[in-house]
């Protein structure tokens, strides 16, 4: 699917909506199909794949589950970056779980899963996936499911086509890639208004953002591998 699917820009959600429907009729014989979201910081990946998969549960041809799987789930814990001495660079690729994340896309996209007799058999059971949680600074266990039936998984996150060891094997688990360009100085504004509504002062939210953000932001641009699809702001 990913040779046969043209680079493109696209401006609106409902024209990206009809670029998915379109990309998943043709490939009805699959078990899932994995669409990613990439892009910097505060680029509006988390707003789109919500907004995305609201609109395509609404299609008459999208007759499945539609699912949203956050990166953000596999952030190490604090006390894991704390021992590191990584918490200052806290959302750098470094201090994510990649092993841990591939290995739950690569469950997600399996059809079948071994048994103790080493027999196939289909899934029957829930996938499910840690989802994190902003406001406690810390992913929470299980929050999500992925139910059999769900054939429809939107993934986003920052590093989705990061062209870096192990992260490089995310993209071959995507059908349809989305990168998310939004020019720097939005992202800045973006991400000092987010420090500032976790309780950082102004100074603070600005450090926050250059000292660390940023520079996360320039190198989602500078490495990522090039996507199916561009889009711009959506926020």
């Amino acid at each position: 699917m990913k040779d046969d699917v043209k680079r493109m820009r696209i401006s609106e959600t409902e024209e990206l909506v009809e670029h998915i429907a379109a990309a998943f009729a043709k490939c009805a014989d699959k078990q899932r199909f994995v669409v990613g979201i990439a892009g910097a910081p505060a680029s509006g990946k988390s707003t789109l794949a919500e907004e995305l998969a609201k609109r395509l549960r609404k299609k008459p041809e999208i007759s499945t589950g539609v699912v949203v799987v956050p990166m953000d789930g596999f952030h190490l814990d604090n006390a894991v970056l704390d021992e590191r001495g990584q918490r200052d660079v806290k959302g750098a690729e470094q201090t994510f779980d990649v092993t841990g994340f591939l290995r739950l896309l690569r469950e997600l996209v399996e059809p079948t899963c071994g048994s103790t007799s080493g027999v196939r058999h289909e899934r029957v059971d829930p996938i499910y996936l840690p989802v994190f949680d902003r406001a406690m600074d810390l992913s929470r266990c299980a929050a999500r499911a992925v139910l059999p039936s769900d054939r429809l998984i939107v993934v986003e996150g920052n590093y989705l086509l990061l062209d870096r060891p192990k992260w490089r094997e995310l993209f071959c688990l995507l059908d349809l890639s989305i990168f998310l360009d939004v020019p720097i100085e939005v992202l800045e504004r973006r991400l000092v208004e987010r420090w500032l509504a976790h309780g950082l002062d102004e100074t603070a939210a600005i450090k926050r953002a250059k000292s660390n953000d940023i520079p996360n932001a320039n190198i989602v641009v500078a490495e990522s591998a090039t996507a199916h699809l561009v889009m711009g702001s959506v926020r």
